[in-house]
């Protein structure tokens, strides 16, 4: 029987309609090229692998509604106090000095990954009573330590965070506290970063190690350079930050204009990095962020 005739869609059948279902048992050159993985992981379809990685995330939050979202960046080390404490416990069962010492650092900067998860918590609560395309929405790097702890924050407050992972050779699994409709992979740290600023209307850095510096410093470069709108970049622990950097020696080096050592504010809490992003909006109560 004929199909009665539609007044509505493409005249033509998509590209999923005309996938065969045998695409891996057809020789190279027969293969359809957008279903053909060897074809697609050639060096020369670079450019192309870019775009898929830009694309997809991009698409995924379009359709979602996310326009706007807090960033938070810190150490993948970072152990929760739970964890820390009992860390510690069997650091002074075995005895080794250099051990101990190691695990009570740790137990000292869980309180890094308690001010992340608190964060997470504030930003999503605030953004409960928001309309959706008001909402603000975590998005942290998706591995363990000071990005576990923003992700578990905003799911303890019933909302949604994202992940945004990267293929290591050592293998990083995501969180188990990402949203699972927005943990993404990436596989180029570029593209990966420029979804961490495409929707920034905050970026929150705890303490860290390289990773953590180079996304503060990509931030800071986008800023200071007009290529990206001013956003507050806030840095939690004025004792580690004070020791890490200092840009009033850059400042006074001539090599970053005066005016650039304010584009950070050091804070050592959650509830001050949130009254920050709140003072620099001037929200009052109740109110959200306008996109």
């Amino acid at each position: 029987m004929q199909d009665k005739p539609r007044l509505h869609g493409a005249n033509f059948p998509s590209a999923r309609d005309e996938m065969p279902s045998n695409q891996q048992d057809s020789p190279p050159a027969y293969r359809l090229a957008y279903t053909d993985q060897d074809f697609l992981l050639r060096e020369e379809l670079r450019g192309l692998r870019f775009h898929l990685e830009l694309q997809k995330p991009e698409m995924v939050l379009k359709e979602h509604g996310i326009e706007s979202t807090i960033v938070i960046f810190g150490s993948a080390r970072f152990l929760s106090p739970s964890d820390a404490n009992n860390a510690l416990k069997s650091a002074e069962a075995d005895g080794d000095p250099a051990k101990i010492r190691a695990a009570k650092r740790e137990q000292r900067n869980s309180h890094y990954y308690q001010q992340a998860q608190k964060l997470g918590d504030l930003i999503t609560s605030h953004s409960a009573n928001c309309e959706e395309n008001e909402r603000l929405y975590v998005v942290t790097g998706g591995g363990p330590g000071i990005m576990e702890a923003a992700n578990r924050g905003a799911a303890e407050a019933n909302g949604k965070s994202i992940g945004l992972n990267i293929v290591l050779p050592h293998e990083q699994a995501p969180n188990p506290y990402i949203s699972p409709e927005f943990c993404f992979r990436f596989h180029y740290f570029g593209i990966r970063k420029m979804h961490f600023m495409l929707r920034a209307k905050a970026v929150i850095v705890c303490p860290g190690g390289f990773g953590t510096f180079d996304e503060l410093f990509e931030a800071l470069t986008l800023i200071q350079t007009g290529k990206s709108k001013r956003v507050p970049i806030i840095l939690i622990g004025h004792e580690f930050w004070r020791q890490a950097i200092n840009l009033e020696f850059l400042r006074d080096e001539g090599v970053i204009s005066p005016d650039d050592v304010n584009m950070i504010s050091i804070v050592d809490t959650a509830e001050q990095a949130w009254q920050h992003i709140v003072d620099f909006y001037q929200l009052s109560p109740g109110q959200c962020i306008r996109c």
